[in-house]
């Protein structure tokens, strides 16, 4: 099929997106009847009509996790079986591809090609990642006396709560669901309100490809209203969390009120990518830190906001910035060509318009962009920005901005840089640029963060664990790491008697 903008746009106003949740293998409206109207930021029309799920629709849900986990019809299965199972997922969700990158981007405004290529393929390879490790994880035994035979096992913890943002809706829900599901584990997903259908035709194609009814359940809804249901549950086991500090703060208190459920949080950032003077190639540096940046609308919790730049260099720098920003100028999500689509809401519009203000006020430079833009559309477009003269004490460089907004923070030394970087209750990811090898390795380990690149920013792979210190969570989504999250640890000891 053509990928015209005009092909696009004919399917999307053919879309009647099924917004029932699904509990059990069925599809089902709330206990109550309650929906809420979903519209696309797009231009704001209305996609549909969504489920409100409260805490009755969320404990039908989680009682059909239980049941599921308690009768072995999935965590029962030898783990090649559950490979066939997720294997088959992950296919359908290629299969689908064009139907879930059109949902994906008429939810929450990304741009269709980057839908296409990037959200749904990583979707499929994390759900196949996993249905290959499930049988490659071996059990231990560990090394005790000639007398005793002492196992180590690995255990699905029971029931997960998955709870994710609508960034990245579909990508985020894989790096729960991939292990978790591999694990063994029945999960209940609360997708964010501002981006619900693909997590429920996810749910859909699982059942498709013989995930047995009640082992995956979605529950649309608002967080102060399902999402809390969820985290506070008796039956819950463990969340899985991302998004807001604020809301990861919530989730550990709601665990602390009911069960002590085990949490997992991939919370915010403010990734410093810091540039060397002998680093020889700036205007790499500079293209690298623009395409990261305002990729997704800068709506990223890793997104590389705090530019931290030699001042020898920081001007020419600048310049380049300056110059690759009008080629992210926001357009059409539905055309193929755009690289920049729409932020989330009117909501997220206008928080980031109010940091942009908010910078002004506080004397940094607006190098280019700062205002919203295609207005008339009755979508939601800010234009990429730039900020000079950045000190870290600002508001926009504390604060996770979420939206296409950089700041440029001129430094003198390294040590002077390496302390700025780490002047952030954030420690998601960061970036170091130096030709010089030691340099690379000292920054890079002097640098509070989950994850430093050297040279480039945002390479990836889910064989490499992902997550953050300080308040940007604890545990790690992605590689063999996050099997961690979601299985418990037994251990089984034997007394063998002398003969």
């Amino acid at each position: 099929m053509s990928t015209a903008a005009t092909d696009w746009r004919a399917r999307a106003a053919d879309l009647r997106p099924d917004g029932r949740a699904l509990i059990d293998g069925r599809r089902v409206a709330a206990a109550d009847g309650q929906t809420f109207d979903k519209h696309s930021p797009i231009d704001n029309r209305r996609l549909g009509s969504v489920v409100r799920g409260q805490a009755a629709d969320v404990d039908a849900a989680v009682r059909s996790a239980r049941a599921a986990f308690d009768d072995g019809r999935w965590a029962g299965r030898p783990p090649a079986a559950r490979k066939k199972v997720l294997q088959r997922f992950a296919d359908k969700i290629l299969a689908a591809k064009e139907e879930l990158a059109l949902l994906e981007t008429l939810d929450m405004g990304k741009p269709i090609q980057y839908s296409l290529s990037v959200d749904v393929p990583a979707t499929a390879r994390c759900i196949a990642w996993y249905a290959e490790a499930i049988d490659k994880v071996y059990d231990e035994i560990a090394p005790t006396g000639r007398n005793a035979l002492a196992l180590i096992t690995r255990e699905p913890v029971g029931v997960v709560g998955a709870i994710v943002p609508w960034n990245y809706p579909m990508i985020m829900a894989a790096w729960k669901l991939g292990p978790a599901l591999a694990a063994g584990n029945s999960v209940v997903l609360k997708p964010s309100e501002k981006s619900p259908y693909t997590a429920l035709r996810l749910a859909e194609l699982a059942l498709e490809a013989g995930l047995p009814p009640g082992v995956f359940n979605v529950v649309p809804g608002f967080g102060h209203e399902a999402g809390e249901a969820l985290a506070l549950h008796m039956e819950v086991d463990a969340i899985g969390f991302t998004g807001s500090t604020r809301t990861g703060r919530r989730m550990l208190e709601y665990a602390s009120r009911s069960n002590l459920k085990r949490v997992y949080n991939e919370l915010g950032g403010k990734s410093a990518f810091v540039v060397f003077d002998d680093f020889a190639d700036v205007e790499r540096a500079a293209q690298t830190v623009a395409g990261s940046m305002f990729f997704n609308q800068g709506e990223s919790c890793n997104a590389p906001s705090r530019v931290l730049v030699h001042e020898s260099i920081a001007d020419r720098f600048i310049e380049i910035v300056a110059a690759e920003a009008p080629k992210y100028r926001p357009a059409d999500p539905l055309d193929p060509a755009t690289v920049m689509g729409a932020l989330v809401d009117a909501t997220q519009l206008t928080t980031v318009m109010g940091y942009i203000d908010a910078g002004l006020s506080e004397g940094a430079h607006c190098v280019t962009g700062g205002r919203q833009a295609r207005a008339e559309t009755g979508g939601f477009y800010v234009e990429p920005t730039v900020f000079d003269g950045v000190d870290n004490r600002m508001k926009i460089a504390r604060e996770e901005i979420f939206g296409p907004v950089m700041g440029v923070i001129r430094f003198r030394t390294e040590a002077e840089a390496i302390a700025i970087a780490n002047d952030s209750p954030y420690g998601l990811q960061a970036s170091v640029w130096s030709d010089n090898v030691n340099r690379a390795h000292r920054v890079a380990r002097a640098l509070r963060a989950g994850t430093v690149h050297v040279n480039q920013y945002d390479e990836d792979d889910i064989t490499v664990p992902f997550g953050g210190y300080k308040q940007s969570g604890n545990g790690r989504d992605k590689s063999l790491h996050a099997f961690d999250k979601y299985t418990e640890l037994k251990t089984t000891w034997l007394r063998i008697d002398a003969a």
